[in-house]
């Protein structure tokens, strides 16, 4: 769809407003045409001395308020407009936004964050522009170029009227070729500050490792030079945007001398009065406005096309995760994953190759594996970030993209390795799934998650603003705030993706020991714990252990110890490691 399209129909579904601005526009043009011949006749008037102090005093007096109802018309013509246009900035922000959230891992794969936020800022703002500032200019300047040509051409003298339009052939050729530089100058400052912007959010981002690698003024160098380009390629479509004034002041000077020359002239010959020559030329400057407003319409169109050529693509990519579903709610039953094999968008190796198992209600399975075994991934299928290549994953009889999206995460609580927390207070955080839960309700699992002591201590208790991602707490703290939200939730299936690797053994054993009550208060919630620490997963009523993508090993913790494999030497040597921390 083109940029003309889209505004289109938003001119469409919003006819209302931008008929009601029509309609005071076709005013402010009829009062704009009206005042130089309402001059012009009174010089005429003048002239032949028809015209009387009181008369002359009248006319003055109807002039200014004619001029205050310009005044107003335009007023208000411009907050009828933007009110409109402001709302397509906040559709595209709507509909952008909601296509973010519904996409999944392998779409962020491939964009960059700033960038993002480039086209949520800066593009929808150049697209609002173009529907709102163009459109009122275009409409406005339009309106004005046909009724004061016609009253020029019709209403004083059409000689003259050919004559002062001689030159604009030539400036409308000028305006094609500055346009065609405008759009390319455009789409090249766009890209230039989604760089500019990409590099500082990962800068700000990652300002820790910048430091203590102490790597500030290389960063500080490549800012330098990307604010540079950005500001080279603004500065260069300005260039072109300002070509267009020249071109108006050369079009409009040219016609003004024909005009004088000739009319002059007619007025020697007597077939034009002074009055008529004074109406014609107030006419031409007005034609100062059209000719510039046909400028800043073309220059805000073309930045709108080339916001327009950036947003698209991501408003019309498909999903990378299909939700076709259509069974909206989900009932505790058995989770089945039959030999299951998933790969990563572009790897040939399969991250996990034929994995099955079995997981009841009210049952906790461990997985277990070296770094890079494939135990996230497994996860991922479960929350359908990722789709199998073969095999198939069901959950209570049915296949798990047979559910909505929405239905099945509404019956998971997740906690990833990387616990990500919003810039709120620690009792906002917990409740992130549940806004409506007690401050009672939200302690109680702050006190399952073994963070509720470490809560009191802060000054401000509870309300403790955390900070972007939650900077001012530990890596502990994060995890065990993100656990008490998971926790809170309630949901059938628990998910822990090493989610206490930051933590002590002994707030290890805290948790899993209220997990297990949790378990016994609620005999249909089930879990899966995926660690690197054995003794997360030492209770659990299943363990499976992952390498390569492939499950080489599977039992109770006692079983795997008497198969004597990969379980059982990590087992000896993390018990001898904590032994030696223990000294």
């Amino acid at each position: 769809m083109s940029l003309t399209r889209l505004i289109a129909g938003f001119v469409r579904s919003h006819w209302r407003a931008y008929a009601g601005a029509a309609v005071m526009l076709v005013g402010v043009a009829l009062i704009a045409i009206w005042i130089p011949r309402q001059v012009g006749a009174m010089i005429d008037a003048l002239a032949a001395h028809r015209l009387t102090r009181d008369e002359l005093l009248a006319d003055i007096i109807i002039l200014l308020l004619v001029g205050v109802a310009n005044y107003a018309l335009r007023v208000a013509w411009r907050i009828r407009l933007y009110s409109a246009a402001y709302r397509l900035g906040v559709e595209l922000r709507t509909r952008f936004h909601r296509r973010l959230s519904l996409q999944g891992p392998a779409f962020y794969q491939k964009q960059r964050t700033g960038d993002l936020m480039a086209l949520a800022t800066n593009d929808i703002d150049a697209i609002e522009m173009a529907a709102g500032e163009a459109m009122l200019a275009g409409f406005d300047g339009t309106l004005t170029l046909v009724m004061v040509l016609g009253v020029m051409t019709l209403g004083v003298d059409w000689r003259l009227a050919l004559i002062a339009l001689l030159p604009f052939p030539f400036m409308a050729y000028a305006f094609w070729r500055i346009s065609s530089h405008i759009h390319t100058a455009s789409a090249d400052a766009l890209h230039a500050f989604s760089a500019l912007n990409d590099h500082v959010q990962e800068t700000l981002t990652g300002v820790r490792t910048l430091r203590a690698l102490g790597l500030e003024t290389r960063s500080a160098d490549t800012f330098g030079k990307l604010a540079g380009k950005a500001a080279d390629s603004t500065l260069a479509a300005q260039r072109w945007e300002a070509a267009y004034e020249p071109s108006v002041g050369l079009a409009l000077t040219a016609a003004t001398g024909l005009t004088l020359g000739v009319g002059g002239y007619l007025v020697w010959q007597n077939q034009l009065t002074i009055g008529a020559l004074t109406s014609f030329s107030m006419y031409l400057g007005q034609l100062i406005w059209p000719m510039f407003a046909a400028g800043w319409v073309l220059s805000l169109i073309e930045r709108g096309r080339a916001a327009w050529a950036r947003l698209q693509p991501l408003l019309d990519a498909p999903l990378s995760i299909d939700d076709h579903g259509n069974i909206k709610t989900l009932a505790p039953g058995e989770l089945v994953l039959d030999n299951v094999t998933v790969s990563y968008p572009g790897q040939s190796e399969p991250a996990l190759s034929n994995v099955s198992l079995r997981l009841a209600p009210g049952q906790t399975l461990g997985l277990v594996g070296p770094t890079g075994a494939g135990k996230s991934t497994l996860l991922r299928v479960l929350l359908r970030q990722l789709t199998p290549r073969e095999g198939s994953a069901r959950w209570s009889g049915h296949a798990l993209d047979d559910y909505t999206l929405a239905a099945l995460r509404d019956a998971i609580s997740w906690v990833p390795q990387e616990s990500f927390l919003f810039s709120a207070s620690i009792a906002e955080n917990i409740a992130l799934a549940r806004p409506d839960a007690s401050r009672q309700e939200v302690e109680h699992a702050a006190d399952l998650a073994a963070i509720d002591d470490d809560i009191k201590l802060f000054p401000h208790g509870y309300e403790t603003e955390v900070g972007e991602r939650g900077i001012t707490l530990s890596g502990g703290q994060r995890q065990r705030v993100a656990i008490a939200r998971a926790l809170l939730s309630d949901n059938d299936l628990l998910l822990l993706d090493d989610a206490l690797s930051a933590v002590d053994t002994g707030t290890e054993t805290r948790i899993l020991e209220h997990l297990e009550e949790l378990r016994r208060a609620r005999p249909v919630r089930s879990a899966i714990i995926a660690s690197h620490r054995l003794s997360a997963v030492v209770n659990a009523d299943h363990i499976v252990v992952l390498k390569a993508g492939r499950i080489v090993e599977a039992g109770t913790h006692d079983e795997l110890l008497a198969l004597d494999g990969w379980y059982a030497s990590q087992w000896r040597y993390q018990q001898l490691e904590a032994s030696l921390d223990a000294i």
